[in-house]
């Protein structure tokens, strides 16, 4: 294909070697656009917003306990800070998560987001992008892991590549003037039905969100006395939503399979939508014994799961109802993309971790078909209205019979109204 048939082309070309009719930006370009750098960015909200003192609930504060797995050496605390800083949270990430910009020869520029432990890796990682064509972006990705085979596969190392996957499926939908979603398949659903995760209940039922998911407090060390506090929450959640919300749990591999079965029956009162994540990311086993037993909700996993690879093994031990890898995390758009046919495959739905909150996330489950909602970290409780005025414009939020919707931006490429910091 000639670079001027490829710059004419869509979603299509990119991935299918197919070509829409309607002319797109850069079609006169005599040479392809080359990579000439990446880096590294700290990015913030174009937009300033002011920082403010969270108001906590009960349920929520800072000292509140958590179920986590390091809670066999020291009791575990939910954490968080007592300010909330919207500049730097609208594009967020999970504990060390890092922000990369690619650099063309053309003055398009890309960015994108992974996960911890990423940043390490990032010269390793860009030496087989410099000088390509960051078009070629299924190519660019296996360069990048086959290249890093011995001492990759999984982790930081799928945290660099999928930086650097959504900077480059950013910078196709600059290159064309249309948000990536239009890349990848388009819409395939009106608006994005969201659920809100934290223990803020109170305010995310303000919000209007009525789907929400709990952090689980407690897990196994706590006894019976724990299991009993668990279900308080769950309670005391269904009771503030009504009969017609619905409540996840996010027990974040904390959990032990004897534990998961006493805690499923223990909430089982207050028809709990799906347990997420119960025991360790690769027991898939262990998930598929849950999934068999447990009959009044679903199993949910693949968070802390990395590349199509791993979640073959999801699908051959049948462990899950529901599949949720993190965009930034498993490998970017590309990778994702495959994950979700093989879901698909099985018709599993696919629900992304931060897959609301992130809009690299949100362009996929606009494009994806098995993909029926996205999960939201809200700004908490306390700050002016100009933050969550500001929130609701970057995630064209709208509400409804099911509470709370999003859907991408249509902005060129991710849509990201950032600046570097």
């Amino acid at each position: 294909m000639k670079r001027r048939e490829l710059l004419t082309a869509g979603a299509a070309a990119l991935s299918l070697g197919q070509a829409p009719a309607a002319p797109l930006p850069l079609a006169d370009e005599k040479s392809n656009l080359k990579i000439t750098g990446v880096q590294v960015v700290e990015l913030r909200s174009a937009t300033r917003l002011p920082s403010y003192k969270i108001a906590y609930e009960k349920w929520s504060a800072p000292t509140m306990d958590k179920a986590l797995p390091m809670n066999k050496y020291s009791p575990g605390h939910q954490g968080g800070a007592e300010t909330f800083n919207p500049n730097l949270q609208l594009y967020p990430g999970v504990g060390g998560a890092f922000s990369v910009k690619i650099t063309t020869d053309k003055g398009i520029t890309g960015y994108g987001r992974g996960g911890n432990g990423g940043r390490a890796h990032l010269d390793t990682v860009a030496k087989f992008l410099i000088g390509e064509d960051p078009f070629d972006i299924a190519r660019l990705w296996d360069l990048m892991y086959l290249g890093t085979l011995t001492f990759g596969r999984a982790g930081a190392v799928i945290h660099t590549i999928s930086a650097m996957d959504l900077a480059l499926w950013d910078i196709a939908g600059k290159a064309l003037g249309v948000p990536v979603y239009k890349l990848i398949g388009g819409s395939t659903k009106p608006r994005i039905p969201s659920y809100a995760t934290l223990n803020d209940v109170r305010w995310k039922i303000e919000i209007g969100f009525k789907k929400i998911k709990l952090a689980l407090p407690y897990g196994p060390l706590d006894g019976q006395d724990g299991l009993n506090k668990n279900a308080e929450l769950v309670q005391y959640t269904r009771e503030q939503l009504g009969p017609g919300g619905e409540i996840m749990l996010d027990c974040w591999m904390s959990l032990t399979e004897e534990y998961t079965l006493q805690l499923a029956g223990a909430v089982a009162p207050y028809r709990v939508g799906w347990i997420e994540e119960p025991l360790r990311a690769d027991d898939y086993a262990g998930h598929a014994r849950l999934k068999s037993q447990i009959k009044t909700c679903r199993i949910t996993t693949g968070e802390h799961l990395f590349t199509r690879y791993e979640f073959i093994r999801l699908a051959e031990h049948n462990s899950a109802h529901i599949w949720q890898p993190d965009i930034q995390w498993c490998g970017g758009l590309t990778e994702l993309l495959r994950i979700a046919a093989i879901a698909g495959a099985y018709d599993i739905p696919v629900i992304p971790h931060l897959g609301g909150t992130s809009p690299y996330s949100t362009h996929f489950v606009m494009a994806a078909p098995n993909s029926p909602m996205a999960e939201f970290f809200w700004p908490p409780a306390g700050g002016p209205p100009e933050v969550y005025q500001h929130w609701e414009k970057e995630h064209a939020i709208t509400r409804g019979a099911e509470g709370i919707y999003t859907r991408p931006l249509d902005r060129p490429g991710f849509g990201l109204d950032v600046v570097e910091s």
